[in-house]
Parts: structure tokens; sequence; C-alpha cells
């Protein structure tokens, strides 16, 4: 029997995209309403009430929470990129027999439940604050391991559709050092390996409550939990903008990607 036979029928498929689609669809549907109501009516009253001078005491810990999340966002994908990327290219290149060991030592955060990390790191976090301060950017340091399983599945796939020990010899043969092969060789054919990863690095950090509420930092979902016992409609609000924030990255990872394709071709 051919592997054509076990493929669905249009209809079918069309009943599975749309019931896809309606698990997705339904719960933004009923947070948009929710966030319109208004009484018995619908007005953009919530929506305004977050940006008037008025309630700016109210709302400050949400937008302390936000700038807080984008420097962790910031420092946990400087993280990815920076130690995770050139580590996942050097055991290709370098070291192939550690792959697996590698592979297993990344991957084993995921298995393990945010709460025990965190009872992990706590004596880890007192020594840091003493030796470098307990800025907001020193969560970065557990993100970065929390975002590890995602952000190397992300960067693996680029790396396994690419021939990187063939790209290096070339690159080294004409005289390029290893920066250079990293950096304008290497980097440009990982592009949306490394945009995935940093996407998902985004999405975990702006996502995250546990470490943070329990390490006793403030960042945007610590900061919702707050405001929300005022204003429930704010942490809806806000959770309805941060999905309108991850749509436009993948939107620009799923351009820069298309532009690449097309820079590449003949």
């Amino acid at each position: 029997m051919s592997a054509a036979s076990f493929a669905p029928r249009p209809v079918t498929r069309w009943i599975i995209g749309a019931l896809l689609l309606a698990v997705f669809a339904i719960p933004i549907l009923s947070m948009i309403e929710y966030s319109l109501r208004d009484g018995d009516a619908h007005s953009l009253v919530h929506w305004a009430a977050l940006f008037d001078p008025a309630l700016a005491g109210t709302y400050r810990p949400v937008w302390t929470g936000l700038a807080n999340s984008l420097v962790l966002a910031l420092v946990t994908v400087a993280i990815v990129l920076v130690l995770l990327a050139p580590t996942v290219i050097l055991v290709e290149l370098r070291f192939p027999r550690l792959r697996r060991a590698f592979e297993f030592v990344v991957l084993l955060p995921i298995s393990i439940p945010a709460i025990v990390v965190v009872v992990g790191l706590a004596p880890i976090y007192q020594g840091i604050g003493r030796a470098v301060g307990t800025g907001i950017w020193t969560l970065a340091f557990a993100y970065g391991i929390t975002v590890l399983p995602f952000a190397y599945r992300a960067i693996r796939a680029a790396v396994d559709a690419v021939d990187l020990p063939t790209l290096s010899e070339a690159a080294r043969t004409l005289g390029a050092g290893w920066t250079t092969t990293l950096l304008r060789v290497i980097a440009p054919n990982l592009r949306q390996g490394l945009l995935a990863a940093s996407l998902i690095a985004v999405a975990v950090v702006l996502g995250e409550f546990t470490i943070a509420s329990i390490l006793g930092r403030q960042n945007l979902q610590t900061a919702l939990v707050v405001v929300g016992k005022q204003d429930p409609w704010a942490p809806v609000i806000l959770s309805l903008l941060s999905l309108v924030f991850a749509f436009a990255l993948l939107a620009v990872i799923g351009l820069a990607g298309r532009t690449r394709s097309k820079r590449t071709l003949p």
C-alpha cells in the first residue's frame, strides 16, 4: 500500500485545520470580548485606562515589570547567541563524539520543574548577589538555563540542514580565520535557526512567572498579578498585546528567511 493512500482527504484536512484554528481563535476572541466589556455595552475604556496619566500609579508596576522583562529578554538572547550557538557549532565541527552527551545536558532542564530549578539556584543567587548585586539582569542566568532545550532544538535543526564541515573547511582554505568563518560564513547560513531560537527565548522570558516570583524579582508576569488584583482587565489586555508582539516577531522571522532564500537563489 502506497504512502499516498494514508494521506488524509481534503475534507479531513480542512476539518483538522478548522479545529486547530478554533482552538487558538476562541480563547483570543474571548479575551478581546472580555477586555471590551463596559457594563452592558462594549467600549475601549479599559484599554484607554492603561495610558491614562491619572492612573499612572496604578499601572506603574506593569511598565516597570515590562521594562525588566525586556532587559531580561535581551540578556537571555545574548546568552543564546553568544554562548549556546557557538558551542553547538564547536561541538559539531571539532567534537562530534560529544554531540550526544552535549545534547543530553542541554535538554536536561526541560525535565526539571521550574520550582526545583529555583531551589537549586537560590544558594547560587545569594553568591551572585554578593558578587555583582541583585540587579534584574542577573535573573537572565536562570532564564538562560530554562530556554536551553527550546533554543537548542531550533539551532540544531538549522545545523542539520547545512553542511557545516564543508563550509568551514572552504572558508579556512581561502584564508579566513575562525572568527570570520563563524560570523560571515556559518552564522548567515544558520540565520533562521538563530532567529527562531531568539524568538523562543523572548517568548519564554515574557511568560515566565515561577522563578521571578520565588526569587523575589519583578518581571511582567509578577507585575500582572499585582495589578490584576486592582484591575482584572489589565492582565488580559497586556496578554493580548504580548500575543501581538509575538506574532510580529514571527512575521519578521518569516520575512527574514524569505529574503535570505531569494538572495541564495541563482
